[in-house]
């Protein structure tokens, strides 16, 4: 009887889950939506209990279109939106809080005073992160100082803390199991990435007892059974837990150090695997971990674009000089350049590697000559000179020579962007056959831990390219194009 892997895919906008066969393809999905709610501006919440039904009912639901049987799966993996954060009773399983989600700001004082009182260094460089209200500790310290009676439940020890994935575990594991793993804890501003622990002094400092933070396990690993009342009375293992991003890495099957892959979506995600190579950035990257397999750590430089295929929706609802944003590449062929046009899109300030959050927007080198599909093709082009401000850094960084740049995401589809980028980064780009890359680097994890796959060799043999771009372009008007996006950039940052 042929096996297959579940993976459970819960991101911001929905939750999906998807079934995959030995090689990787896709074999039926299961969809929900998701809502955020906003109580205040820059506030960003959800409700824990829709996540945890919306994960119920893709279960339920996937075998709906499918001929593949509950009994067929061999085990579960589950990736999620990392840093969204979930207190609550472990006696009621009741959330005391909505999830408050990575985009949040409420906790943005929180950091400040961090800051003010020169925490950044010491908490850099024991977490790789820059002290942000992205991360998880400050939303974690937001709910215990602002919602009633949570702090007296902490001190009866019932209180637990989890990202999405471990929400997800306690909620469908059999024992009601609360762990996490090596990515998500990473990505919280508590755990040190050279200890492998939760830090005391950052724990002291935010005043968060450990009492309520989950145990810490491999990526690939036996967690639980799942709870067979939500799976047709059947309980298959759920062996993998990992971030999304940090998924889309190992399901691109970047395996090797100088492997790296952008995910092209609302925002882009840039990670290059450094392996046993901590780096610790000096230039605006994120050290994080990557995995952990048997015990051994992966890590990786992340870089973060805010502005990437939202800024192609902005062309249709803002300037409306698009109808559908798959009209773009269309009429970004119309032109043969973008004939002087620089858009540099930050309509949500600058991440990586500047991490400025006041910089205004622009549209540069106007002309008669201009037209629409002129600003459409800049607009495009943006997406891929941003790609290389933050590779540029990762190579000077870290000193590691890059293989190729492994792409996924809605935008990675644009041949004319991804034919830019391949000639911008003078790089080879591959684009996978399967394109639910997150999904498939969690049902990777959760079909090594049960030897459902021998290896990663094996897992890198499955691997299939759907297309492979080369450059083309000449070096020189490469030097050219980048640096008018400087250029631009640099005012852009004066013009505040």
């Amino acid at each position: 009887m042929e096996k297959y892997l579940l993976s459970i895919d819960q991101g911001t906008s929905s939750t999906r889950a998807i079934i995959f066969n030995k090689l990787g393809e896709i074999q039926a999905i299961s969809s929900q939506a998701i809502s955020c709610h906003s109580l205040k501006a820059g506030y960003v919440e959800q409700d824990p209990l829709e996540i945890i039904e919306s994960v119920k009912y893709v279960i339920k639901h996937i075998f709906n279109n499918t001929t593949i049987r509950p009994h067929q799966i061999d085990s579960i993996g589950i990736t999620n939106q990392r840093e969204t954060t979930i207190l609550w009773n472990k006696k009621t399983g009741l959330p005391v809080y909505n999830a408050i989600v990575w985009q949040s700001k409420q906790s943005n004082e929180i950091c400040e005073e961090l800051i003010n009182n020169n925490y950044q260094t010491m908490i850099q460089e024991k977490t790789g992160l820059p002290i942000d209200s992205y991360f998880s500790a400050t939303k974690i310290k937001w709910i215990i100082d602002n919602v009633d009676g949570i702090k007296e439940s902490i001190a009866q020890d019932e209180i637990l803390f989890g990202t999405i994935d471990t929400w997800i575990l306690w909620n469908l594991s059999l024992n009601h199991v609360h762990c996490t793993d090596y990515s998500n804890a990473s990505r919280t501003m508590l755990f040190n990435i050279k200890t492998l622990t939760w830090d005391e002094d950052i724990l002291k400092l935010l005043a968060i007892p450990s009492s309520i933070l989950p145990h810490i396990n491999n990526s690939s690993h036996y967690y639980d059974k799942l709870n067979p009342e939500y799976f047709f009375n059947i309980s298959p293992p759920i062996t993998a837990l990992i971030g999304d991003q940090q998924a889309a890495l190992f399901g691109q099957t970047c395996f090797e150090q100088g492997d790296l892959k952008n995910t092209y979506g609302t925002g882009c995600f840039l990670l290059l695997n450094t392996k046993d190579k901590l780096i610790s950035s000096k230039h605006g990257l994120i050290t994080t971990i990557a995995w952990s397999i048997d015990n051994k750590i992966d890590y990786a430089l992340e870089g973060s674009i805010f502005v990437a295929g939202s800024a192609l929706q902005w062309l249709k609802d803002n300037l409306k000089i698009i109808n559908d944003v798959n009209e773009v590449e269309i009429k970004a062929n119309y032109v043969n350049d973008n004939d002087g046009v620089i858009v540099v899109p930050t309509f949500s300030g600058l991440g990586s590697p500047y991490w400025d959050m006041e910089v205004k927007g622009a549209i540069f080198g106007l002309s008669h000559s201009t037209t629409t599909n002129h600003i459409i093709r800049a607009t495009l082009e943006s997406l891929a000179y941003q790609t290389k401000d933050i590779i540029d850094i990762m190579v000077k960084e870290s000193n590691i020579k890059l293989n190729k740049l492994k792409v996924d995401g809605k935008a990675s589809e644009n041949n004319l962007l991804m034919q830019f980028q391949s000639d911008i980064l003078n790089l080879v780009l591959e684009q996978p056959l399967t394109y639910e890359t997150t999904a498939l680097g969690a049902a990777y994890l959760a079909g090594l831990a049960t030897n459902y796959y021998q290896s990663i060799d094996e897992i890198k043999h499955n691997h299939q390219v759907k297309k492979t771009y080369h450059p083309q372009m000449k070096q020189d008007q490469v030097i050219k194009l980048y640096q008018q996006w400087q250029k631009a950039l640099q005012s852009c940052l004066l013009y505040k």
